[in-house]
Formats: C-alpha cells, structure tokens, sequence
C-alpha cells in the first residue's frame, strides 16, 4: 500500500525531526563546533565524503540539517542546505554553477540587494549577469543567453513590485537552453507555491521573512529539486560532473545523484566561504515553520482586506497586489498559487507622489517603519529611500520601483486596527 503523502500543515510540525523513544519532542541545539570520533581513518573517511557525519560545524550541524530538511519537504524537493542569510542563499545558489568566465540570466525585477549581488558584485568576481523584463516574450528573454550561460533567475513574487512570475514560461526558457531554473520562492513560501511543480529546478529562501517570522533570526535556504540532470549536460557543467580535485578526483553528478547540487554547495562553498547558519538560528527557524501554515493564510486573508480598503481610499493614486481581480498578475496568481493566495506583501502609492508617500509613512502609529518584511507585525518601507537606494534611476525602473512606492507589510493584528492607523494617518497629510 503506498504511503500517504502528508499535507503541508502537518509538515510543518513533523518533518525532519523524527524523535524517538526518550529523544526531545522539538528539535535538539547542538551548540558545538566540533564532533569527536574514536580513530584517525573515521575522520578521514568524513573529510574524504566516503562516510557520512558531522566534523566541524562550518559546514554542517545536525540542527541544520533536521530543519532544511523540513524546508526540503515542504517544497517537494530532495536535498536542502541552509544558510546564513537569504544573500547566502542567492550567493551560493549561483557560484556552485558559475565560475568566472560564467554568465547568468536574471529577471530585472528582484529585490534590489540581489540586484546589486549580481549587477556588481558578481561582476568584480568575473561572472556577468544579464536582466531581462520578466514579462517579455520567450522569443526577447532567450535573445539574453549566451554559449557560456549557466541558469536562470527570478523570484515567485518579486521584492518590491509584487509581480508574478511565470514559472513555465522561465522554465521552458532554461530547459530549452539546458540550464537549470532558480527561484526565489520567500514571499509565497511552499505554503503557497511549490515552485518545483511548475518547472523550477532549484529554490532558495530568505528564511528571515515568513519561515521564521517573527523577527527573531536572519537565514536563508536552498532546496533542491534533484530533477536536473546534470550529466546530460555534462559540456556545460564539468563543476558537476568532473573530478574535483579537491576531494581526490570525486565526481558530485555521479557520487551523490539527486543530492549533487546540494552536497557540492556544502562540501565546497561552505567549506570554504562559511556563510552557516547557526545552531540556535535553525532552532528558531524551526518554531516559526510550526506555525507557517497557520500564519501564512491570516497573512494573506489581512492583506486581501487592507489591498481592497487601500484601493478605494481616494488618496491612493495606485496600488498592486494580485488577490485584486483588476490586478495584473491576478489571472496567474489564481493559476499558480494556492487558492490564489500569494503573501502578505503589497506596493502603493499616495497621491502627490514621493514626499507625500514619505510623509504618509511618518504619521502611522501602528505600522513599524522597518528594513524588513513577512513579519508578525505589519510594517512599511520606502525602497527608493531604503532597500533600493544604491540603485540608478533607471535601475529603479527597471526594477519595477517608483519613487511613491511604499511597500507594505500586512501582519497578524486585527485590520480594523490597521485600518483606523492608516486613517489618521490619511488625516495627517491632508
């Protein structure tokens, strides 16, 4: 009889953990640098990845590892890593596929530290990413890759513009190109896409957002689909399927399967650049997953009210978020996410444009002012001001952020608090 398959509300609480007899319901902290072993050669075997275990928590921890694996459920996916910092996540997520010499391809509209990771900083390291709009036909995207082009890039809702992307369209584009699909799936969370489902080959998170959220820990994911199959493309990513040097010739494709893109992120980048996220971070990451269900459906009911009281507030010059019917992207939200739902998260502007939105913003008492988002407690932000403010004017276009843009938050309180708020704040720039 095949086993039923579990739901992700159940998920949530019981995978990855699986506690035994006398062993602690919730997961255990191993707060330890180090793991010790009766011989040399058991050492040996570790550092040689003919054994499987713990040796230095640089690169790997038990608490790490029992919550990506909840992550890796929750997704649909075999393998997941985590990270220090959703960047890390991003970071890592490129460099096991890219070496200098390398170019990417990443839709325009993404949150603009990501923005500047790949436009700037990847660049300095030899590596060239490409933007294209998103929203562009298969025909102008494809015109972007290159001979050298290892993978394509975008996020499921995009940071701060809230746009949709078309996972088919992006993962017919890569497929065709025979690179994998990476995508940032942190606003919806696989409560309300499962990326993997539409194509998507890779997955990361910014696990600081919603998974946690609650304003407790900074941390980032990548999960693996374990469906690329990276020796048929083996002229494109010797990385993966030649000998390693480093590891006495080891071949990550054909040693490790399903599990070779994650045990490479591990066994070379962390290794290396240690960016691990630590033991009591998981931990806490892992009690926000509990509730992430939960949480992730009030989110969205919240901010379905206050996206349909903001867009009949005659001091709204214009608003976007996808639960709206007249909303752009509403028709493949309904298409992609789970009950149509898509996050929390929604972008508007005040009439009288960017001093008035900044002025706006300055009068809420309710609403925190903060550098974060897909938290517990509804805040807004002024990206142009704020997140986005290394970039060009027309890097800001580009990216799908006007200078009235206030992004916003929706959290748990009641919204006829959240409502009154924004009332007397309305009253205050009047």
């Amino acid at each position: 009889m095949k086993e039923k398959k579990l739901n992700p509300a159940t998920l949530c609480i019981k995978a990855g953990w699986d506690p035994k007899k006398g062993e602690p319901r919730q997961v255990p902290i191993y707060q330890t640098t180090t793991f010790k072993y009766e011989t040399s050669e058991q050492m040996a075997d570790l550092f040689d990845l003919k054994a499987a275990g713990y040796f230095y928590t640089r690169l790997q921890n038990p608490t790490n590892d029992f919550v990506a694996a909840k992550i890796a459920a929750l997704e649909g996916g075999t393998s997941a890593m985590l990270t220090s910092s959703g960047q890390a996540a991003s970071l890592f997520a490129v460099l096991n596929l890219c070496d200098a010499g390398d170019h990417f391809v990443s839709a325009s509209t993404i949150y603009g530290g990501t923005f500047n990771l790949f436009a700037i900083t990847l660049k300095k390291m030899g590596i060239e990413c490409t933007f294209v709009d998103a929203d562009a036909s298969e025909e102008e995207i494809c015109a972007a890759f290159r001979p050298n082009t290892k993978l394509l890039f975008g996020e499921t809702l995009t940071n701060p513009a809230v746009n949709v992307l078309d996972i088919e369209k992006f993962a017919r584009i890569a497929h065709s190109h025979g690179v994998p699909l990476i995508v940032d799936n942190t606003f919806p969370t696989p409560i309300n896409c499962r990326p993997f489902e539409w194509g998507a080959d890779i997955v990361t998170h910014a696990t600081t957002k919603y998974m946690d959220g609650h304003s407790t820990s900074v941390g980032g994911a990548i999960v693996d689909s374990g469906n690329f199959d990276w020796s048929a493309h083996a002229d494109k990513f010797p990385c993966m399927t030649e000998p390693d040097p480093s590891y006495h010739g080891l071949a990550y494709a054909r040693s490790f399967g399903k599990n070779a893109f994650i045990t490479k992120a591990t066994v070379q980048l962390m290794r290396d650049l240690g960016s691990i996220a630590s033991p009591f971070n998981a931990y806490l990451l892992n009690v926000g997953l509990e509730s992430l269900q939960v949480r992730v459906e009030r989110h969205c009911a919240n901010a379905q009210k206050m996206a349909e009281y903001l867009s009949e507030n005659k001091e709204v010059a214009w608003i976007k978020y996808p639960g709206l019917p007249g909303d752009k992207y509403h028709e493949l939200a309904q298409k992609q996410f789970t009950d149509g739902r898509s996050s929390g998260v929604m972008c508007f502007g005040i009439k009288g444009g960017r001093e008035r939105s900044i002025k706006f913003m300055d009068n809420l008492k309710l609403i925190n002012i903060v550098t974060h988002v897909a938290d517990a407690a509804s805040c807004v932000l002024h990206p142009a001001s704020h997140t986005h403010r290394q970039l060009t004017d027309e890097q800001l276009i580009a990216a799908g952020v006007q200078p009235d843009l206030i992004r916003f938050s929706v959290g748990l309180e009641d919204t006829d608090d959240l409502i009154a708020d924004m009332e007397q704040a309305f009253a205050a720039i009047r």
